[in-house]
């Protein structure tokens, strides 16, 4: 396993484990220290980590914002991307967006929204 995979398996094991921050720095290494054809589904994670990082943050604007921007970058992949669904993802980074606009505290923010990404390695 090369020293992407690592990290991007250490971001992946954070995110199951609600360790956003975490996961969205070991994202953040890869997309920003190495030339990817899939930066862009990478920086959606890294975004969708984020967003889920401001809720335990107390900041609804921040995750607001990042949840809507991440949608867009996975709008160019399908199937499995880097042994994760691309369905999945989009769909909950959708249920996120749409829970996070109709609520007015991070303290109503539907936790059952989330949930582990399955990896298919």
């Amino acid at each position: 396993m090369d020293k992407i995979d690592q990290l991007f398996n250490k971001g992946l094991k954070a995110f199951n484990e609600k360790n956003f921050y975490d996961a969205h720095e070991y994202w953040e290494e890869i997309w920003t220290e190495y030339r990817l054809s899939d930066a862009k589904f990478v920086q959606g994670l890294i975004q969708l980590s984020v967003g889920f990082y401001h809720l335990t943050n107390h900041n609804l604007n921040g995750s607001r914002g990042l949840f809507r921007k991440c949608q867009s970058k996975f709008e160019n992949y399908n199937g499995i991307q880097r042994g994760l669904s691309v369905n999945e993802i989009q769909s909950l980074a959708k249920h996120a967006f749409e829970n996070v606009m109709d609520i007015e505290s991070y303290k109503d923010f539907n936790w059952d929204i989330y949930h582990p990404l399955e990896g298919n390695n």
